[in-house]
C-alpha cells in the first residue's frame, strides 16, 4: 500500500477546492470551512447547485454501467474527486469483477482518501496528477502498469472540464487523453452549463478565488469534445435524461439541473 502523507504546505486549506465543494454538496464531510463557505454563497444564489451536482453523481454510475455493458474492462477516472460510495471501481465491478481503474486527482486531500477508500483491491490505482497535463497522466508508471492501450479504454471527465478554461486547451486535454485508445473505446463527460441559467455570477466569482475557474459551456461548445467518438442514445443530454433508472425522479421536477452529460464510442 502506497504511503499517502503529505505536509501541511501541501493541502492548501486556505482557500476552497472544487473537490472538496463538490464533497459538501453530496452531503459529505471531507470539505474545509472555507470549502462550506464557498459553496454555501453558491446554494444560496443557485440552490439547484445541490441537484445538479446530485444528478451528476447519479449519471457517472450510470455511465459506468453503459461501459462495462458494453465491454469496457480497463477505466481512467481523471478528476475523480473526493471518494463517495459506490465509487467508480464499485460500480464497475457489480457487473465485470475484473475492470481495473486508474482514479487521478490533484488533490492531496483525495490522495489521502485513496488507499482507504479506492485502491484497497488489485487492480485500482490512483495518481495525483492534473487534467491540465494529460501528458504526465498518460505517462505515469500507475497507468502504464494498469492500463493496456491495444485494448478498450474508457476515460471519464466527470464535472472536470468546466473547471479548464478555454486558454487551457480542453480540447487538446480530451484529444492528448484519448490519443492512445483504440476503437471500441469510450469517453464519458459532464460539463456545466450556461443553458439553464441566466445569471452565474456568484459562482463565477466565488471559483475565481478557489483553487480552479469556473468555465460553463452551451451545449455546442461541448459537443466538439466527441470528436471522433459515436454518441450513445440519448446523445448529450442534461444527465437527469442520460437514461434515467426506472424509478428515477422524474427529470422535469428537478428544476434547471445545469449539467450536460454524454457517452461516445470511439470509431
Amino acid at each position: 500500500m502506497t504511503d499517502r502523507r503529505f505536509s501541511a504546505k501541501e493541502i492548501d486549506t486556505s482557500r476552497p477546492h472544487p473537490a472538496r465543494m463538490y464533497d459538501y454538496y453530496l452531503g459529505g464531510w471531507d470539505n474545509y470551512e472555507t470549502d462550506r463557505e464557498a459553496a454555501d454563497r453558491i446554494i444560496a444564489a443557485s440552490p439547484d447547485i445541490v441537484d445538479s451536482a446530485r444528478a451528476n453523481r447519479d449519471f457517472m454510475a450510470r455511465a459506468v454501467r453503459a461501459v462495462v455493458a458494453d465491454g469496457a474492462r480497463q477505466i481512467i477516472d481523471v478528476g475523480t474527486g473526493i471518494p463517495t460510495s459506490p465509487n467508480t471501481h464499485e460500480v464497475a465491478r457489480e457487473i465485470a469483477p475484473e475492470t481495473r481503474v486508474v482514479y487521478v486527482d490533484n488533490d492531496p486531500i483525495v490522495a489521502a482518501h485513496a488507499d482507504a477508500k479506492l485502491t484497497g483491491t488489485p487492480g485500482t490505482g490512483f495518481v495525483v496528477a492534473d487534467a491540465r497535463t494529460p501528458e504526465k497522466i498518460l505517462a505515469d508508471p500507475v497507468v502504464r502498469e494498469l492500463i493496456d492501450f491495444s485494448q478498450p479504454v474508457a476515460l471519464l471527465l466527470v464535472a472536470v472540464l468546466h473547471f479548464v478554461t478555454d486558454e487551457e486547451d480542453p480540447a487538446g486535454i480530451v484529444t492528448t487523453l484519448t490519443g492512445p485508445m483504440t476503437s471500441g473505446g469510450h469517453l464519458v463527460i459532464s460539463h456545466g452549463t450556461t443553458d439553464f441559467h441566466g445569471h452565474v455570477q456568484v459562482a463565477d466569482e466565488v471559483y475565481r478565488k478557489s483553487t480552479a475557474r469556473l468555465s460553463l459551456r452551451r451545449h455546442e461548445e461541448i459537443l466538439p469534445f466527441f470528436d471522433g467518438f459515436d454518441l450513445l442514445d440519448p446523445g448529450l443530454v442534461r444527465v437527469p435524461r442520460w437514461r434515467p433508472a426506472p424509478a428515477a425522479t422524474d427529470p422535469e421536477r428537478l428544476g434547471p439541473v445545469g449539467v450536460y452529460g454524454g457517452v461516445g464510442r470511439r470509431r
